[in-house]
């Protein structure tokens, strides 16, 4: 077990460049499954996350290689159908690897998947889209069993706009049977890239990024080379770092027309932000304001992966703001660590009332989740004294080499043994 040592009271100064998404990572890592041709993703980073994605397809018989920063995936040789317990529970994207097998191979065994404890998360979309494929599903003695021999398009729902619901379907559409359409569709970026990855493969796909994907069955997908697009969620991570310490932080190699949700609520009053096509800029203020409202919601809404980041941010804000959780009923496990370090937060259901504070203060917190985690990082460079924040593995999920890149715009943390 690892912690970091942070030494709180600096302002955060530089360039920072962001890696790959990981939530694009690991639904193109699934993808690769559907070809028994050669796949390249380039500039992929080695997160714990996208290690455990890579365990998971080394344990069916996939092979795969690390040149550089690539990850070569050769799938041609599958041995197994079934998703190995003890990596489904580490981590939720493990339920991609459903579609994709369903699709090559046509069935599949998994338990129900594990990840980030910040809610219920039931893959009850899942189940449902893939059986109006015409998959039989079965759930016996905590395993679930596919048998996608007769799947076929269809006309199908979404009755959420979930993203893993959207990808899975998509996966497991490309090579059945027949046309699908895909209603009430996730919209977020990894879903486009996800499609235009599948694209390059030979699929034919259309509509992806709005509320309606048509998918035209295939008979056979062909090997890729592909670059994933880069991580939205940590480069907010990133620019908030700099307006929570009233820094001046450039977010490089970042896209920030997918971040438009995030660059609204906090240009103007938490920092003067500038953007062009690959980088944004943060001259955060010395004292900025609350930013009143915050509601997460579905692409192109604010990210519930940022919610924690921005919460933290609030917390030293200048008067009072709610922040109100749509996406996950239990994200909101950050708030009894930030309330150690001196934060006035009043939960309430799925809504946090936050009262600004003049200053936080250091303490032992722990990350109960990836984003958690990276929001007590935060609040820890901002507050007077030393911040311990412990169980770090659970940043690592998301975070490449976190320390290092702040270290880089002058926060003083360090990682140590617990």
């Amino acid at each position: 077990m690892e912690k970091f040592l942070i030494e709180g009271g600096r302002k955060l100064n530089g360039e920072v460049s962001v890696c790959k998404a990981k939530n694009c990572v690991l639904a193109l890592l699934a993808a690769s499954v559907l070809t028994d041709e050669k796949v390249v993703i380039r500039d992929c980073p080695k997160i714990a996350d996208v290690v455990s994605m890579i365990n998971i397809l080394e344990s069916i018989g996939v092979k795969t290689q690390w040149i550089g920063g690539d990850i070569h995936i050769d799938s041609s040789n599958i041995t197994d159908h079934e998703i190995p317990e003890k990596y489904a529970k580490e981590i939720r994207s493990s339920i991609f690897l459903v579609g994709s097998i369903l699709g090559r191979i046509k069935h599949a065994k998994s338990v129900f998947p594990g990840g980030c404890e910040i809610g219920l998360r039931p893959i009850d979309l899942h189940l449902k889209g893939l059986k109006d494929l015409n998959v039989n599903v079965m759930e016996e003695g905590g395993f679930i069993y596919f048998d996608g021999k007769n799947a076929r398009g269809n006309n199908i729902h979404l009755d959420f706009p979930s993203v893993g619901a959207t990808e899975n379907i998509m996966m497991a559409a490309v090579l059945a049977n027949g046309v699908t359409v895909l209603t009430n569709a996730a919209k977020e970026p990894e879903i486009v890239a996800l499609a235009d990855f599948l694209q390059v493969m030979g699929a034919k796909i259309g509509g992806a990024g709005s509320s309606s994907i048509i998918i035209e069955g295939v008979k056979k997908l062909r090997g890729a080379v592909f670059t994933p697009i880069p991580d939205r969620i940590a480069a907010g991570t990133f620019l908030l770092a700099g307006a929570i310490t009233g820094g001046e932080v450039c977010v490089k190699n970042c896209c920030p027309k997918h971040m438009s949700a995030l660059i609204s609520k906090i240009d103007g009053v938490a920092g003067d932000i500038t953007s062009n096509r690959n980088e944004i800029y943060i001259k955060g203020y010395k004292k900025h304001k609350s930013i009143k409202m915050i509601e997460t919601q579905p692409y192109p809404g604010f990210p519930t992966d940022l919610q924690a980041q921005i919460t933290a941010l609030e917390c030293v804000s200048d008067g009072a703001s709610i922040v109100i959780e749509n996406m996950f009923e239990t994200r909101f496990k950050h708030v009894t660590e930030l309330l150690k370090m001196g934060a006035d937060i009043v939960v309430r259901d799925r809504a946090a009332f936050i009262r600004g504070v003049k200053k936080l203060h250091g303490a032992q917190v722990s990350a109960s989740d990836l984003r958690a985690g990276a929001a007590l990082v935060l609040a820890g460079i901002k507050a007077e004294g030393l911040t311990e924040v412990s169980n770090v593995k659970q940043i690592d999920r998301g975070y490449y080499n976190f320390e290092e890149r702040l270290q880089a715009l002058g926060a003083s943390i360090k990682r140590v043994d617990n």
